[in-house]
């Protein structure tokens, strides 16, 4: 390893990216490797969320549903986000959580599968798959007579077959970084029968994404991790136009109804993915989301996505090189791929000793990242706003806290809620 500090500044200096980082409010002191859990403040999204409070509600109230273009913000922002993912205009609704959407989106893939072939009772799923994921496909197969199967990332395919319903997948996985080729499982998919759902949560903003030419069918995202939307921040759901108008999702609330204002007692669903809407637009939290995804947007005359993945994945090598070079013999152990073309934009390591200490001491020196059990050490690379030189600087803490045994004080293994 030949890169020493002078040479990541001289890096950041060339970075035509480094012009993005003026968009976001950073703390000084504070290194921040945690995008992939929680976005970094958007400087636009306080006085964009203080203008919605004070004037639109404020001052117009009631009127800004129109006026504002307040009903319109899950299809506006739902059409931005659907640029990312390579999605069409109408395409793509933002609503709700990630996980009510996964049962929105999850539900009509098993309904359309069930009512062409009933045989089929199979949903297939990654064994380290984001949990909520698993929760809500175990609560729907239960619910609806289906089998959730287990496996590990390299034996999927094999399971494709004839008893096969849905595969359903993360594109990144949230514990090791892995990133599945989402054309290949989907035509594998395609093949034995099954329809795809895909979530993006650790892809939207973060990796190029291409639904459309990946054939795939059904997907979700999160807001508020590299689209920097604010916590809790309104998530998306996009639906192939081909299943679009197939099925009524189960969460037929008001504003799924094809006209919401005429307040029939009797449900008829909106055309195409307006379906998947449920109640009222979240206002507040749809502007701050709005703002997050502009940041992102921001890239495009700078070369777009490709660009801000250009530069993730020449931030995670730079991480993984320093780490296994200059904190060698401390029991690091890369659990990320090395290959560029399957890693998302994070590099986690595991240590079978104080994995959530370590965190904890990096925590207290301004060194975010975050630990995932049971020894999972995580660390997120969002080139919008992560320097080259603060991964040198970040590494430089870490071994820091390894070789001083730092992480062993008793504040750092005191486990909080979060983690």
């Amino acid at each position: 390893m030949n890169a020493t500090r002078d040479h990541c500044l001289e890096l950041d200096a060339s970075d035509l990216l480094s012009p993005l980082r003026a968009q976001f409010e950073l703390p000084a002191g504070v290194i921040y490797l945690d995008g992939n859990s929680l976005g970094v403040l958007p400087k636009a999204a306080g006085s964009r969320v203080q203008q919605v409070i004070e004037h639109e509600w404020g001052r117009e109230l009631i009127r800004s549903w129109n006026s504002a273009g307040w009903i319109d913000m899950p299809q506006r922002v739902g059409d931005k986000i659907a640029t990312l993912v390579g999605a069409g205009p109408g395409e793509l609704v933002v609503a709700d959580s990630t996980s009510v959407n996964l049962y929105k989106v999850l539900s009509a893939a098993l309904a359309i599968t069930r009512a062409g072939a009933p045989e089929r009772v199979r949903i297939v799923s990654e064994r380290s798959n984001f949990p909520t994921d698993l929760y809500i496909a175990e609560s729907l197969a239960r619910e609806r007579g289906f089998e959730l199967i287990l496996a590990e990332a390299d034996d999927i395919a094999s399971l494709l077959d004839e008893r096969v319903a849905v595969l359903m997948l993360t594109h990144v996985n949230y514990r090791t970084g892995r990133m599945h080729e989402m054309g290949a499982l989907t035509r594998a998919a395609h093949a034995a029968g099954a329809l795809t759902v895909w979530d993006l949560a650790h892809s939207a903003g973060a990796v190029p994404v291409d639904l459309k030419g990946a054939d795939a069918d059904f997907a979700v995202g999160c807001g508020y991790k590299y689209l920097n939307g604010g916590p809790g921040a309104p998530a998306f759901a996009w639906v192939h136009p081909r299943h679009a108008d197939r099925f009524w999702q189960p969460l037929s609330g008001w504003m799924g109804h094809a006209a919401p204002f005429d307040f029939s007692p009797h449900y008829r669903p909106a055309a195409g993915v307006a379906r998947y809407l449920c109640g009222t637009p979240a206002v507040l939290s749809l502007a701050a989301l709005e703002c997050g995804v502009d940041t992102v947007l921001a890239a495009e005359p700078l070369g777009g996505i490709e660009a801000l993945r250009r530069k993730s994945l020449a931030l995670s090598r730079l991480y993984t090189e320093l780490v296994e070079a200059r904190c060698a013999g401390h029991g690091l152990s890369l659990v990320t791929p090395r290959d560029d073309a399957v890693r998302g934009s994070q590099i986690c390591f595991a240590r079978d000793e104080g994995a959530y200490a370590i965190v904890q001491a990096l925590i207290a020196r301004g060194v975010i990242g975050d630990f995932r059990a049971p020894d999972i050490l995580r660390f997120g690379f969002t080139p919008l706003y992560t320097r080259f030189v603060d991964v040198w600087d970040a590494v430089e803490h870490l071994l820091q806290v390894l070789e001083s045994g730092q992480w062993r004080e008793a504040r750092f293994n005191r486990r909080a809620t979060v983690t």
